[in-house]
Parts: structure tokens; sequence; C-alpha cells
């Protein structure tokens, strides 16, 4: 699975990588999910659109997608935790886990024992959590064993040649 994030990004600029971004997938059976805008997710074919805090609502956005597609929330708090899974959501993301400068979320670090609480939770409504923020091969397998369904990373998949460095994930979570 693999998230399209171009916050600063002209739509039109975009929804041309989005759909080459959803062709591409398809030929390696991958799924593209959309950050923040659930126009492009819809218009493009993506598989999936995933929200923050500040973005259209889940229920909102579920209207745009539709029922087939992944749609999941960035949560950050308890509150926010709690809110999600009344929502039409498919997954729960919690975190940062750890720090990250990869993005400034205004939140501070949740840790491992944040994520075996939603992770419990999220079971009993059964949903996956992905575990956002600060997650490296080293610190990944830990996060997965808190109950974290999938890890979401960007900042280790770029400290060495992307591919090689996807490859090692694969291979510590397998």
């Amino acid at each position: 699975m693999l998230q399209l994030r171009a916050k600063s990004w002209e739509s039109g600029a975009f929804l041309d990588l989005a759909h080459a971004a959803v062709a591409d997938a398809r030929t390696a059976d991958a799924v593209i999910v959309v950050n923040d805008r659930a126009d492009i997710a819809a218009l493009s074919g993506a598989q999936g659109l995933h929200v923050g805090q500040d973005d259209l609502t889940p229920a909102d956005a579920r209207t745009i997608v539709g029922a087939a597609s992944w749609l999941g929330v960035s949560t950050h708090t308890e509150e926010q935790w709690t809110t999600a899974f009344s929502a039409p959501i498919s997954y729960v993301a919690i975190g940062p886990v750890f720090g990250t400068g990869t993005k400034a979320t205004g939140y501070r670090a949740v840790g491992l024992e944040t994520v075996r609480q939603v992770a419990l939770v999220a079971g009993a409504h059964g949903l996956p959590v992905v575990a956002i923020g600060g997650i490296t091969l080293e610190r990944a397998p830990a996060v997965i064993a808190a109950g974290a369904s999938a890890v979401a990373v960007i900042s280790d998949l770029l400290s060495g040649a992307p591919e090689a460095r996807a490859r090692a994930f694969i291979a510590a979570l397998a």
C-alpha cells in the first residue's frame, strides 16, 4: 500500500500523478491511497483515501470515495481515536509513535503503550491499526508486536536505496 502526499501541489498535477500511480500500482497488485484529497482519490480511481484531523470528516469523505474504498484517519489523542471508531473508516492510524522530523504534527510522541491501547479497542471494532511517525526498520518489529497491523514509513525508506530499504522492511516484518 502506497500513500500519495502532495500537500502543496496544484490539483491538476496531483491528479496526473495519481492517475499514473494507480495505473502502475495495478500492474504490481499494489494499493494507492491518496492523502487528504477525496476528489483526487475518486477521480484517479485510487483504492483509498487517508484523512487527517483538519480534512474532510470520514463520513463526508466516504460519500465521495464510496463504500468500497479504503478510508483511514490519522489520530493523535484518545478523544480522536475514540471518535474515529464511530466513523465509517477502514483503518485507524495512530501517532506519531516516536518523534519524527518528517511532519510537524503538533502532537508529542504517543509511544508503544498507546499503540497497544488503540489496537485493543480497534480489534473490538474489527479495524486494523496503522502506526505512524518515526518508524524505522529497527523499531518496526516492536510496533507490530505492540498490536499495529501495519507501519507507515517515509524517512527511513529514504535513508538509503528506497527499493532495498522497502525489501528490508518486508523481510523484517514477514
